[in-house]
């Protein structure tokens, strides 16, 4: 029963992405019945196991999770009985080296240790999936995808907003389809929760620049203004992320980004005395009308078709695109990450990247760092930055 449940739960996630990854499983020499050994690094006293990625594997019926590592020992035994680890490790390294492992999930939350694991995992010649940020500035990035090129290796990330097939229609029915025109911009907010400001940009930005580049391909250049009590934001107001994912500063950011076509990408987030206001998501306004994207449980997509934008006192309301098919999924949050991982799986042995990408991590933590460059240098960036030293680093800071 447990194999039939999983091979309905691979169909009917991975179903709806068909379109994206049909395409590559058919080209792939990978056979279908291969079956690959999954380790998973977790640490239940640095950053856990991320949004349950000890169970990014639970629905691949063709991958087996031989071993989880985690130094805590209580942590350990629970999770790796959810996870339904056949065997278990203190110490990542020693798992890595008696289980060569094909698959690896690197699970903390937290990223001090991020270049670490990866390049312990390249080693050994793993691919596999990570939890986001990616690293804690573009210096780590480059040396994370350097050692995963230099073997042909496949990795993802957990942006897991692109892969929803409700963001997969909306992209095709905009950007293919014209469905609300030409599209003019478009908008993103952090939560703006505790972590309003710096914190923000960081942890919830890099999905909505993950959106951003989806729907618009990347970034032609950067500005911003970032602020602290109202005054602009200098390089020693820099603090430490109430989680260890980085440096970050500012409790109110405004950054706008450039795009092929002349398009603008705008993200902000800002404390404010409501908090969080469910704002979290993407907003594109086309020439014939906008679509909202929000991540609340799941992906909301709407269109309002009225290229005024403000409809007051006309019969126009906002609702669902057309032919909009919705994910179900059960309690396990692990299934949202079931496109990225088939993805990884089948570009493996090929020239092809997966469909959300460590690459796209790195892409994503440029646009954040590019931010704090060009609000501390006053002036519009161009990407790829020159300084991949993050600005608020204390290296950085000490050479300056």
């Amino acid at each position: 029963m447990e194999v039939s449940r999983r091979r309905f739960i691979t169909q009917a996630v991975a179903g709806v992405t068909a379109a994206n990854f049909a395409g590559e499983r058919a080209a792939t020499a990978q056979p279908q019945e291969k079956e690959y050994r999954a380790c998973i690094i977790g640490d239940s006293k640095q950053g856990g196991f991320g949004h349950s990625f000890h169970r990014v594997f639970e629905v691949c019926p063709n991958v087996r999770v031989v071993g989880l590592a985690d130094p805590d020992e209580a942590g350990r035994a629970k999770f790796a009985a959810e996870a339904k680890a056949e065997r278990t490790y203190a110490d990542y390294r020693e798992m890595l080296d008696k289980e060569q492992p094909d698959l690896v999930a690197i699970a903390p939350r937290w990223t001090i240790r991020h270049r670490e694991y990866l390049l312990a995992c390249a080693a050994v010649g793993a691919h596999g999936i990570m939890e986001k940020p990616l690293a804690a500035d573009l210096t780590e990035a480059d040396e994370m995808v350097t050692a995963i090129e230099a073997k042909n290796l496949k990795w993802g990330i957990g942006f897991n907003f692109r892969v929803l097939p409700e963001v997969q229609h909306a992209r095709k029915a905009i950007m293919e389809e014209g469905f609300i025109g030409d599209v003019l911009e478009v908008r993103g907010r952090g939560k703006e929760d505790y972590r309003a400001g710096g914190e923000d940009l960081l942890v919830l930005g890099t999905h909505i620049f993950d959106l951003m580049r989806f729907f618009l391909g990347d970034p032609q250049w950067v500005a911003a203004d970032i602020t602290v009590d109202g005054r602009p934001a200098v390089p020693e107001d820099r603090h430490e992320a109430t989680e260890p994912l980085g440096s970050v500063a500012g409790d109110r950011v405004h950054a706008v980004y450039g795009f092929p076509g002349g398009v603008n990408g705008y993200f902000a987030s800002a404390k404010n005395p409501d908090g969080n206001g469910g704002r979290w998501g993407l907003d594109l306004y086309g020439s014939k009308g906008m679509v909202t994207i929000r991540q609340n449980g799941g992906a909301n997509v709407h269109v309002l078709r009225d290229a005024s934008w403000a409809p007051g006192g006309k019969d126009v309301t906002w609702e669902r695109i057309p032919g909009e098919s919705k994910a179900h999924f059960s309690n396990l949050e692990a299934e949202r990450y079931l496109p990225i991982v088939s993805s990884v799986l089948a570009c493996i042995g090929t020239d092809r990247l997966p469909e959300v990408s460590l690459q796209d991590g790195r892409a994503s933590l440029e646009m954040v760092q590019g931010a704090y460059a060009a609000h501390f240098s006053a002036s519009r960036l161009s990407f790829p930055l020159q300084a991949r030293k993050h600005p608020l680093s204390l290296s950085w800071l000490r050479a300056g």
